[in-house]
């Protein structure tokens, strides 16, 4: 069983790029990748205005059906105001509340992977508004994450 702690948490402003995909879909990995990959190699990290800090935070929100229908996907980094807006960038909100929050290490993709698996079989009273991944260093072999479950 996974630890992790209760936290209540500020809205939070976000800047990045948004798709839409589901747990069902087998191109779910390729979509949420070339998020990433658009992200930081056409520039859209480095032209963000007004960041809060160097995190990145990958981002789960417009549930349709909990886990089992299509959800967005936005990898994009929190900003203090929104400043001037480019190359296909959305503005996302995530919400004020409760969340559970998990400390992750290890790498970057398989540990995230394995997390989300458990997560599942989990019995926490999930509220399917926003979850988001905040990833606290860019290394692939040994990541830090802290993940925020949204709680009713």
């Amino acid at each position: 069983m996974m630890n992790y702690e209760l936290v209540d948490l500020n809205e939070k402003t976000v800047i990045g790029l948004t798709a839409q995909t589901s747990n069902s879909d087998e191109n779910m990995p390729y979509i949420i990748g070339k998020l990433w990959q658009d992200f930081f190699q056409n520039g859209i990290f480095s032209s963000i205005e007004n960041k809060v800090g160097p995190t990145t935070l990958g981002i789960y929100s417009d549930y349709e059906n909990k886990e089992k229908g299509s959800y967005q996907v936005t990898v994009g980094c929190e900003v203090s105001s929104v400043g001037t807006l480019q190359n296909d960038v959305i503005v996302k909100h995530i919400p004020k509340g409760r969340y559970a929050k998990f400390t992750v290490q290890g790498h970057m993709q398989q540990a995230i992977a394995a997390f989300w698996q458990e997560l599942w079989t989990m019995d926490l009273d999930r509220a399917f508004t926003c979850d988001f991944e905040e990833y606290l260093n860019n290394d692939i072999e040994n990541a830090l994450v802290h993940i925020y479950i949204a709680l009713k």
